[in-house]
């Protein structure tokens, strides 16, 4: 098997077996190139020491010489140059309290985390599967190297990084892997918030974003995902909904496009349910407030999961207003614009379709009618330049300061005022108009 090297790839390679050292392309590189994809980096791991690696290149960043690994840049672009090393014993579910430098890629290979991460390339001796990675691919199999249990004490996080690998590639987990995680997913309370949030991205952004329901199974998201777990418990006896509420949420991740503030939202939008719900006299159950206790919630989630700031107001008010009821005319659509923002929209609507597919068949053609319409509507504002916000008024603060109008508070309320006016009748986006109708405000 040949793979194409990058040639700068090819050119560190190459540098290190000129001195005398074996050097290969390792890991994700290796599989992604065996699949077909474009790798998103390239690593490289050698029998060179730290300082042999420093002493051939310049320039390098010392990376993490403690564990072996100096960062060659060619280019401008920096590629990991890791020794072979075995590591010690792991005293924080992540990293090892020490790492021993050996000359042998096999002990090196052992360490990684899943056989079709484990494999290593060059032009001279080829692929190098010493844990039958390659059939592993072939038979679309996740499986650690070695003893499961070893791997996932080493470092919990790999049982996350299993499920993303299978949601990623559409592979199963093989039996003794699953069961391993199964047994150890409390472990991944050792793991930080910033490493789990990276691995749940990835999953739920993911080609198989309900492959969340394997996290489930094997217990991981009681550890970091809890609420998920009560709304996969939570059944749904009501007309609209054919699934508990856990099972519409997986649903409705697979109904939208691969975009982070659409996934979570899709991921958060009902969390609330299970908190919400109430059944009436006549035994029927409602869930009134689940958008606000959903939105809530999302913000503590994402909070918790050390989101940054832009995405977890965008979740939190996609979650707030996904059952947001919208006339089909323009001036609601124009009020519903100028309440979420004229990017947020859009993506409303695309959260309520994702929402109503992953409901009962009851009424679903209507729904959908009513949300084409909305689309259909919010091009026409679009299209034409509608006002739907202070910024798109004809005048601005200046031109009321001009006429006379204070700067504060009063210039700030004929200025919505004059808002108010337009969104009602687009026609009076008119400089000459406003300014008349500024002073009736």
């Amino acid at each position: 098997m040949r793979i194409e090297l990058p040639t700068d790839v090819k050119y560190i390679i190459d540098t290190l077996h000129n001195a005398g050292y074996e050097a290969y392309a390792v890991g994700g590189c290796v599989r992604d190139s065996i699949l077909g994809r474009t790798p998103d980096d390239w690593d490289i791991t050698t029998s060179a020491m730290p300082l042999e690696v420093k002493r051939l290149f310049r320039p390098t960043i010392d990376t993490g010489l403690q564990h072996g690994t100096v960062t060659v840049l060619r280019h401008h672009i920096g590629y990991e140059v890791t020794t072979y090393r075995i590591d010690g014993v792991y005293e924080d579910a992540r990293h090892p309290k020490e790492v021993t430098f050996t000359r042998n890629l096999k002990e090196d290979l052992l360490r990684r985390d899943f056989t079709i991460n484990a494999m290593a390339y060059n032009d001279e001796e080829g692929l190098i599967d010493e844990y039958g990675g390659l059939d592993d691919i072939k038979n679309r199999k996740i499986r650690c190297v070695g003893n499961p249990i070893d791997r996932f004490t080493e470092d919990a996080l790999r049982m996350m990084r299993a499920v993303r690998f299978s949601a990623q590639l559409g592979y199963d987990i093989e039996h003794d892997t699953k069961e391993a995680a199964r047994k150890l997913h409390q472990r991944l309370d050792m793991v930080s918030a910033e490493r789990i949030q990276i691995e749940l991205c990835k999953l739920i952004t993911s080609d198989n974003p309900d492959f969340l329901r394997i996290a489930y199974e094997l217990g991981i998201t009681s550890v970091i995902l809890p609420e998920f777990d009560e709304c996969m418990r939570q059944e749904q006896h009501h007309i609209h909904h054919c699934y508990s509420v856990g099972e519409h949420i997986l649903h409705a991740l697979t109904g939208i496009e691969a975009d982070r503030t659409l996934r979570y939202s899709m991921l958060l939008h009902d969390i609330g349910k299970p908190r919400c719900r109430i059944v009436d006299d006549e035994g029927k159950e409602h869930y009134y407030g689940h958008d606000v206790k959903s939105a809530e919630m999302a913000h503590d989630i994402m909070k918790r999961l050390k989101f940054d700031n832009d995405t977890l107001k965008k979740v939190e008010l996609l979650v707030r207003n996904h059952d947001l009821k919208v006339e089909e005319n323009e001036r609601a659509v124009r009020r519903a614009m100028n309440k979420l923002g004229r990017d947020m929209f859009p993506m409303l609507l695309k959260v309520k379709k994702a929402d109503v597919l992953a409901q009962s068949d009851y009424m679903r053609a209507e729904k959908l009618d009513s949300l084409k319409n909305l689309w259909a509507i919010y091009d026409i504002i679009v299209s034409e330049g509608q006002c739907v916000t202070i910024a798109d008024l004809a005048v601005k603060g200046n031109d009321l300061i001009a006429e006379g109008f204070k700067p504060g508070p009063e210039l700030g309320r004929v200025l919505n005022g004059l808002l108010e006016l337009v969104i009602e009748d687009p026609a009076k986006n008119n400089k000459e108009i406003l300014l008349k109708e500024a002073k009736n405000i």
